[in-house]
């Protein structure tokens, strides 16, 4: 199979987004071969799906990020949808609840926590609260700090009880996300995905970006890494994401559990 080039990794240490080209393909020079490699990568993780299901020792969250269009849903349906549905669980986080809010920020978070055997993708986090509340100065910068040593607990907890925090940032260019809100404008079958409170948030690319880059920074942990992926090219991005979640897949040595003696004697009546 076609070697795919490096993305960044962030374990700890200082990370800024212009390190990452988000133009990059990854050394995949076409999309007719990403379609190729993505498809036989989702046969094999299916397998070791059914297998994670089967041993349900183990459970995989897979943490997405990106600013509006970076293509969190379009991930989720390359990468995930050709799994069994019933090993699967998506989660979008939207703005807290009033009961939601009556509890710590955490608290809707770790309830969605994938169950031992299961695969669970949040699409936007609990790093939520330390992006859009920064980006509109709804917390201090302080707060944001004490936040983040909290989050980096509450996933070192998580990890140390088989549940493996796979993080992405999907990396696009604000040219990028401007062609593809264009793209909804002018198709009328996208008109329900576009919101005029996109256009606002756009307004906010650079805070945006910077707040980003000190969630990579300081929540980029040995347990919990961030992926940064380059995802101005869409069949890039499947590839690369699908790459990042077979080897978390592959890294935890997943076999079906031991059958119960005696199968062997045993015989199906006519």
């Amino acid at each position: 199979m076609q070697k795919i080039g490096k993305h960044p990794i962030v374990k700890n240490g200082e990370f800024h987004l212009k390190e990452v080209d988000p133009n990059d393909r990854c050394k995949i020079p076409e999309k007719e071969l990403a379609r190729e490699m993505l498809s036989k990568m989702q046969k094999r993780l299916s397998e070791l799906q059914e297998m994670l299901y089967a041993q349900s020792r183990h459970s995989v969250l897979v943490v997405l990020q990106a600013i509006d269009t970076g293509g969190k849903d379009g991930t989720i349906r390359s990468v995930f949808g050709h799994l069994n549905p019933q090993g699967v669980r998506v989660t979008s986080f939207k703005a807290p609840s009033t009961e939601e809010l009556a509890h710590d920020y955490l608290w809707r978070i770790h309830k969605e926590v994938p169950a031992k055997g299961m695969i669970g993708v949040f699409n936007r986090s609990h790093y939520e609260d330390v992006l859009v509340v920064r980006v509109h100065d709804v917390i201090p910068k302080d707060l944001a700090k004490v936040r983040y040593a909290q989050i980096n607990e509450f996933e070192k907890y998580l990890t140390e009880n088989n549940v493996h925090v796979v993080k992405i940032l999907l990396h696009i260019s604000k040219d990028e996300q401007k062609r593809r809100l264009e793209s909804r404008l002018a198709d009328p079958s996208k008109h329900w995905k576009f919101s005029l409170a996109d256009t606002k948030e756009r307004v906010l690319w650079n805070r945006y970006m910077e707040e980003f880059e000190n969630i990579v920074t300081h929540c980029g942990t040995k347990h919990a890494p961030w992926h940064v992926v380059p995802a101005n090219h869409k069949w890039v991005r499947d590839v690369v994401v699908a790459k990042i979640l077979l080897e978390t897949l592959e890294g935890l040595n997943l076999t079906y559990p031991k059958p119960a003696e005696g199968l062997e004697k045993i015989k199906i009546l006519d």
